[in-house]
């Protein structure tokens, strides 16, 4: 069995729905499929919670009548048949009388995570609705049933494993199992959703829980590419990488992807590939645990960086300052990119600045420091062991007219970030282009 998931543009409208719809069925084999709400519904909700939030029920329910308009809409266009016109007004009458059910209870963090969760439960429920129309086998797996996270907030993996095969065995014999993406509940039962990746991640979790063929992600981009874009010339998609080098390139700026959603495939060795549901033929970018020697195969950039250097004399041979210093940090609960160190200092940098002034005030206690705003994280990626000579030079090379204000290079054997001023990004990023990749 094949896992696809589709984002919230590749099931923004009537027309996308009806292409996701005949993407899943081409093959006449059972899948999986894990769907976002609607591109735009998200933001209603949060807004609808915004309002409630701030004990204006008015202003919330002129959001909901917008949306229910618009849902409304959809439906005249996607169905053809009464019965499933009739059937899906029902269902989407009673989820905007839910969403208006809020308007006047007290309303907290909890309401508002279910608020957000409707998107996914709407979009669902619109595409089995249109399946079945078309004569499909397909029927709803409420991700409320089976996925769930521990007391740590962390996938409870053994619990999402046995609930949902228990449900594809009392659902045994249809071609496609439709999900929501992202929503779950807590260890206590409550509403709650994965946070991190999304529906990316609740496509791995299912993917490792069923121990699935391959693991498909759906976007609007051709897989993912060995640079931005949107900032460099002649870009190209990568059609293979490691979970590692995905991982790198997530984490340092490769929007397509989260970091965390490759994690559990990874464990499972199970192939992740990223489609273009605009160009549906075009292959894509597989990831697996096969690692192509000798070969640089890509570039990202972290934006928003701030760096921070600790000076102090004191440091010299002192044991515990760099476990004081890492302690500052973690009590924040602010996590390093990357860090540097000499006898009398050592540079990290962040990506989150929301305690950057209380974690400089704790940092002065042990030594003089100081700040660099505006900065950006260059990170390329490929097979750059230390044993392959000379790749470290290239990535160098390339860099020789931009001024770095640090470098990261043996933490992985799969990286080395460069950290720069972002205003130096776009010239940075071609320069690597043209060097590693258009030579």
């Amino acid at each position: 069995m094949k896992v696809m998931k589709f984002g919230g543009t590749s099931v923004g409208s009537p027309e996308r729905m009806k292409n996701v719809s005949s993407l899943i069925t081409k093959d006449g084999e059972p899948v999986m499929v894990v769907l976002s709400a609607m591109s735009g519904t998200t933001n209603s909700l949060i807004e609808i919670s915004d309002y409630l939030y701030k004990k204006n029920p008015e202003g919330a329910n002129d959001v909901i009548n917008r949306l229910e308009k618009v849902y409304m809409r959809h439906v005249e266009e996607l169905y053809t048949t009464e019965k499933w016109k009739n059937e899906t007004r029902a269902f989407l009458k009673s989820e905007f009388e839910y969403l208006r059910s809020f308007t006047k209870d007290l309303f907290t963090s909890f309401e508002e995570k279910s608020i957000v969760a409707q998107g996914e439960i709407m979009s669902t429920n619109m595409v089995v609705n249109y399946l079945n129309e078309c004569g499909v086998e397909a029927t709803l797996l409420s991700a409320l049933d089976y996925m769930r996270t521990d007391k740590n907030g962390e996938p409870d993996l053994v619990y999402i494993k046995d609930k949902l095969l228990k449900l594809l065995e009392q659902n045994h014999g249809k071609q496609v199992y439709i999900t929501q993406g992202f929503i779950c509940r807590n260890a206590y039962g409550e509403v709650d959703n994965l946070q991190r990746g999304g529906s990316d991640y609740t496509a791995s979790l299912i993917g490792a829980a069923v121990n699935a063929d391959e693991i498909q992600i759906w976007t609007d981009i051709d897989g993912m590419h060995n640079n931005d874009p949107r900032v460099v010339d002649k870009t190209e998609a990568v059609r293979q990488l490691n979970f590692e080098e995905a991982a790198e390139l997530a984490y340092f700026g490769a929007k397509i992807l989260h970091p965390t959603c490759v994690q559990p495939a990874k464990f499972a060795g199970i192939p992740v590939r990223l489609l273009n549901t605009m160009e549906p033929t075009a292959p894509g970018t597989i990831i697996n645990n096969e690692t192509v020697a000798g070969k640089i195969k890509a570039v990202a950039a972290k934006d928003n960086i701030t760096a921070i250097k600790i000076k102090s004399s004191r440091m010299l041979l002192a044991t515990g300052f760099l476990r004081k210093v890492f302690e500052i940090f973690e009590s924040y609960q602010t996590p390093i990119d990357m860090i540097a160190t000499s006898e009398v200092g050592v540079s990290m940098s962040i990506d989150n600045a929301t305690h950057l002034n209380d974690i400089v005030t704790e940092l002065k206690k042990y030594g003089t420091v100081t700040v660099d705003r505006d900065m950006c994280i260059i990170c390329v990626v490929g097979d750059l062991d230390w044993s392959n000579v000379g790749f470290e030079t290239l990535a160098t090379e390339a860099m020789k007219n931009i001024p770095v204000r640090m470098i990261s290079y043996g933490g992985s054997n799969y990286n080395i970030s460069f950290l720069i001023k972002e205003c130096d990004k776009k010239r940075a990023l071609q320069s690597l282009s043209d060097t590693l990749f258009n030579n």
